[in-house]
């Protein structure tokens, strides 16, 4: 039974979510991304060099009409990202497959608004450069201990993080 006090629309943040992309290659992946990113209300940022061509028509059927509802911008590199929109380690979390001490799990990751969720390349993940720019900020979505399971498509990768981050800022905010 659903609980009656349970929202079933999202509030409009006022320090929106950005999701970043670094290097993504699948047209489809972003396009999806780009359609999570339009109906939670959260920003996207890719990271060139891309896979694709923005106009790309896998990459707009993807997105399907949403291309319009979303704010997107394309960053020359990681770097320039970081320098313009002044990232720091206390609003970014970097979604990696490694494991190290420093490395935490969605569920003890601990999220506000106006956080930067920032995922790699499908086949890659991020590159070293990026995961080092934050070594304490690494977070891993739980899955199996199992070698043949590596990995998560990347839509649906950010779509767990997205939805976990807007709960969190739900709470907060509530």
């Amino acid at each position: 039974m659903t609980d009656p006090n349970t929202p079933l629309w999202l509030e409009p943040q006022k320090s929106p979510l950005s999701i970043v992309l670094v290097h993504p290659q699948i047209p489809p992946n972003t396009g999806n991304v780009a359609r999570l990113c339009a109906v939670t209300g959260s920003r996207l940022h890719l990271i060139a060099p891309l896979g694709f061509r923005v106009t790309d028509k896998d990459l707009r059927r993807a997105g399907l009409d949403y291309w319009d509802k979303v704010h997107v911008r394309t960053w020359e590199s990681f770097d320039e990202l970081c320098t313009e929109e002044k990232l720091d380690d206390a609003r970014v979390h970097l979604f990696t497959g490694r494991i190290t001490p420093a490395t935490r799990s969605l569920w003890d990751a601990r999220f506000s608004p106006g956080d930067w969720l920032i995922l790699g390349e499908e086949a890659r993940g991020l590159p070293d450069d990026v995961l080092e720019r934050f070594p304490s900020r690494w977070v891993r979505v739980p899955m199996i201990s199992e070698p043949s399971a590596r990995s998560l498509n990347l839509s649906t990768c950010t779509g767990i993080a997205l939805y976990e981050a807007l709960r969190q800022c739900s709470i907060e905010s509530g």
